[in-house]
């Protein structure tokens, strides 16, 4: 691995906002995964699997605009701090709900969709506040790409110590260390040294600035495309990863540590998927390798559906998740490069809207469909999907040119146009 692949680093804030959320990630996933496992335990209903990520994700969906307005207009940073605080008094609650016994799937699902709301405005600030971390904007793939190495480890991590603390302490204590985890992150927050934010004179109003946002990006089509392949396959391929528990309990006839063990699988393939993108060298074809990791992932998917030798089940799914790495870092990556600084908040709403947004649908949708054509059929179906929207990429690049090269937003003058 070379040096080059953690040059981020170089930046003071980006190193300790990497540290802190890599230990508050962990925590994250251990708290997904045990609410699937809760939720599944509680209803053996693959159905609530899909509402369970539809009260997460949704809201995301519903206030996404709000927050990426929100974050070109106030300070992303105290707007960072402030979700935080919040989302570790939402894991807070969820640990006493879990601890007293007393509480239904109904209440489960209220925090969910409360952490959906948060996350509407988290994500749009956190993701704009990493081109302020970074020193170096010629660093920011780099960087964007170190940050979905850093989810992926976590997924990698998180399920598996998730799995064991259930069996040997119990689901409280798993919701519990999740909840301290925040404290990592607002720690790091409150050690970086950013510029102090200047107020900006605004001269139309929060709707104005949304319908401003909307004609920039109509008007800029290397963006739409990115927001409307990642759209169709957040609704229709990557809710695959709720049905993992029906594989865990009922197709490979395992506990809490075989659903772990294939989130954790999922996790590793992800993870070196980011590693992969991390360690390209700047000029790389965005656009031809997100198209060919698109059949990567589709591919996975369709040898996976089917596996009834798990051993090569995790093989398989590991696979199709290296390929799924590149659908969302390539595109946050493609869409911060090349969006104009004051659209930079608007723009990435977009983006959590179609990532957010489109999941808990297609987790509803999957989970209604698996329930008349099997689990098995249903991941194969996702997997025939993801290999169709990789050919629509190649169209793309067929027709604007594989090798177009347009200079980006986070270019000073006199650098070197990224291709994208």
């Amino acid at each position: 691995m070379r040096i080059s692949t953690f040059r981020a680093f170089k930046s003071r804030n980006y190193r300790l906002y990497f540290t802190g959320q890599s230990v508050s990630l962990i925590g994250t996933w251990m708290q997904k995964t045990a609410v699937s496992w809760v939720i599944y335990s509680l209803t053996h209903s693959k159905f609530m699997l899909g509402v369970t990520l539809f009260a997460t994700m949704f809201p995301s969906f519903l206030f996404s605009f709000a927050g990426g307005v929100v974050a070109d207009r106030y300070s992303k940073y105290k707007l960072l701090l402030l979700t935080q605080i919040v989302s570790m008094t939402q894991a807070i609650l969820l640990t006493l709900l879990i601890f007293f016994r007393h509480y239904s799937v109904w209440e489960i699902i209220a925090l969910s969709v409360l952490l959906g709301i948060v996350n509407a405005f988290d994500v749009p600030a956190r993701q704009s506040l990493v081109y302020e971390m970074v020193d170096d904007k010629r660093d920011l793939p780099n960087a964007l790409a170190l940050n979905s190495s850093m989810v992926n480890l976590s997924r990698l991590i998180g399920p598996g110590i998730a799995g064991l603390v259930i069996e040997k302490f119990g689901d409280d204590v798993c919701f519990g260390l999740n909840a301290l985890s925040f404290l990592a992150v607002i720690i790091s927050l409150l050690l970086m040294k950013l510029p102090a934010y200047v107020p900006k004179v605004r001269s139309k109003n929060v709707l104005g600035e949304l319908r401003e946002g909307l004609a920039y990006i109509r008007n800029t089509p290397e963006i739409s495309f990115v927001l409307r392949m990642l759209a169709l396959i957040s609704l229709l391929v990557l809710p695959y990863t709720t049905l993992i528990p029906v594989y865990a309990k009922d197709i490979f006839h395992g506990t809490a540590s075989t659903f772990g063990i294939i989130d954790s699988a999922i996790g590793l393939g992800a993870f070196s998927g980011a590693i992969f993108l991390a360690s390209l060298k700047p000029g790389r074809n965005l656009r031809k390798i997100l198209a060919i990791n698109t059949f990567v992932f589709g591919t996975g998917l369709v040898l996976f559906s089917h596996m009834g030798y798990y051993p090569l089940a995790l093989v398989f799914v590991t696979i199709g998740a290296f390929g799924m790495m590149s659908q969302i870092t390539i595109s946050n990556t493609l869409i911060q490069t090349t969006v104009a600084p004051a659209m930079r908040g608007r723009v990435i709403s977009f983006y959590a809207m179609a990532f957010f947004g489109m999941q808990p649908l297609g987790g509803l949708l999957i989970g209604i469909l698996s329930q008349h054509i099997g689990v098995e059929n249903t991941v194969l179906g996702q997997g025939i999907v993801a290999l169709l929207i990789g050919g629509l990429h190649i169209r793309f690049l067929q027709k604007k040119g594989a090798l177009k090269t347009v200079p980006t937003a986070a270019q000073q003058p006199g650098e070197v146009a990224i291709p994208v």
